[in-house]
């Protein structure tokens, strides 16, 4: 069937194959960044030239270059080509890791970590595995990505510490080095070329866009709830770790802590996921777990130096922050238009990397001006203000994207597939974008009627 796809269809073995393995380099690269986050505050203080404000650049500059580079990449994609890119952002990632690795001051970490962030590949990846996926099949290839992000996050802060133990940070930064290595290598001889590479509104930013993204105020909510989420993430572990040693953690037995802390925290959360999504309860959901993140803030803010206090209060902090890491990226792709969606997923990774810089910007100089009480009592004041803005948003309309291939259609008859696409029961909106040739069809999963889609869609491919 050349003009539409079949919605029932898995992903064929080369969809999944070209997923899988970019899935892989993607969680290489995050889990490198992930090892650093509780070890480097640690071993920072040990460096030539170390202060609690440059500590905490070291910890968090990696974001800005993010920032200011990854959707040019994702763009520059589209013209010299999706692989060129990545091998670009794995070779500048690979770099910083080694000046990291060899440095013994802080300003030399402090270059090291910045070319790391210089390494921004993320628009381009999520570019290539569009290109690598039927239309159909997007959403599964997208989700795939981000339990690869989840998966990485876990295991990093659990083997950072490990790995330290042979040899501090250094040890750390080279191994990060190494996986940087076997990304290049998956990418190079595992993952398949693609035939066509184009824009993808679904995935890609795009400039025009740019303006209908920031006049959502619903999308701008959730931009200031990532921001302020990895604000506080990268600003506790600034400190966090320093605490814990001095309230009498053992050097090396880090892992025994955010192992099960994680794994609790995970477990506890997959319920309240599920009744956020299933039972639409959303926003009631949501807003509770950002009432978590502001009770486990102050309760580090008095914790002190018991060390089952801290241990605890970094219990709730992970499951609120792992509860919302999951439904925000949910909430974009529900309140976004289908065809804004990619622009709207650049706006918001933007975000995400702009409150890791500032945290452990802010974390730093609060550690140092204040203490570290005064960290926490920032970081709540900070949540404080989500919730805020959180109280405003509107409960989220449940629909999923879906996208329709309208290759071979002209114009009549594509403008006539989609008027009777929303007669169909579950679909909510179709967007027609005939440069793209695509279908973008927000539908509600529950009540969508599969069958009478399919028909449609296979009278039409036969028309």
């Amino acid at each position: 069937m050349n003009s539409v796809q079949d919605i029932t269809s898995p992903m064929t073995p080369s969809e999944r194959y070209a997923t899988l393995s970019l899935a892989g380099i993607y969680a290489l690269r995050m889990l490198g960044l992930f090892m650093i986050l509780p070890v480097l505050s640690l071993f920072a203080q040990q460096l030539e030239g170390s202060t609690p404000a440059l500590l905490g650049l070291a910890m968090s500059i990696y974001g800005l270059p993010q920032v200011l580079l990854q959707i040019p990449f994702g763009l520059i994609s589209d013209r010299f080509g999706r692989k060129k890119v990545i091998i670009f952002g794995l070779l500048l990632f690979f770099i910083g890791s080694v000046i990291a690795a060899l440095s013994t001051t802080i300003h030399g970490v402090l270059i090291g970590r910045a070319f790391q962030g210089a390494g921004a590949i993320s628009s381009a990846v999520m570019a290539l595995v569009a290109d690598l996926t039927q239309e159909v099949h997007r959403t599964k290839a997208m989700a795939t990505i981000g339990i690869s992000i989840g998966l990485s996050f876990g295991v990093g802060i659990v083997a950072g510490p490990i790995i330290s133990g042979f040899g501090g940070v250094q040890t750390v930064f080279w191994a990060t080095a190494v996986l940087t290595v076997l990304a290049m290598a998956t990418l190079l001889w595992l993952v398949p070329n693609p035939t066509l590479s184009k824009l993808h509104r679904d995935t890609e930013f795009v400039p025009s866009q740019m303006l209908d993204a920031l006049k959502n105020p619903d999308l701008l909510r959730l931009d200031y709830g990532i921001f302020i989420l990895h604000l506080i993430l990268m600003a506790i572990f600034v400190v966090v770790p320093i605490d814990m040693r001095t309230a009498g953690l053992p050097v090396g037995h880090e892992w025994m802590v955010y192992l099960p802390v994680f794994v609790l925290s995970m477990g506890l959360a997959v319920p309240f996921i599920i009744i956020a999504e299933k039972k639409r309860k959303m926003k009631q959901v949501f807003i509770g777990a950002i009432a978590v993140i502001l009770l486990a803030e102050l309760g580090l803010s008095q914790a002190g130096q018991n060390l089952y206090a801290i241990i605890g209060c970094l219990g709730v902090f992970f499951c609120g922050f792992n509860l919302l890491e999951a439904t925000l990226p949910s909430l974009v792709s529900k309140t976004a238009p289908a065809d804004l969606k990619g622009t709207a997923m650049g706006a918001y990774s933007s975000c995400q990397f702009m409150g890791l810089f500032i945290g452990g910007l802010m974390g730093g100089w609060f550690k140092g001006e204040y203490g570290e009480t005064a960290v926490f009592l920032f970081c709540a004041a900070a949540a404080l203000s989500w919730l805020v803005v959180a109280l405003w948003m509107n409960p989220p309309r449940y629909l999923a994207n879906m996208l329709i291939s309208l290759a071979n259609l002209n114009e009549e008859k594509a403008n006539e597939l989609a008027d009777n696409m929303l007669g169909i029961k579950g679909v909510a909106e179709v967007t027609l974008n005939f440069s793209d040739a695509v279908a973008y069809l927000k539908v509600d999963s529950q009540q969508l009627d599969k069958a009478r889609l399919q028909d449609l869609l296979m009278q039409y491919s036969q028309a």
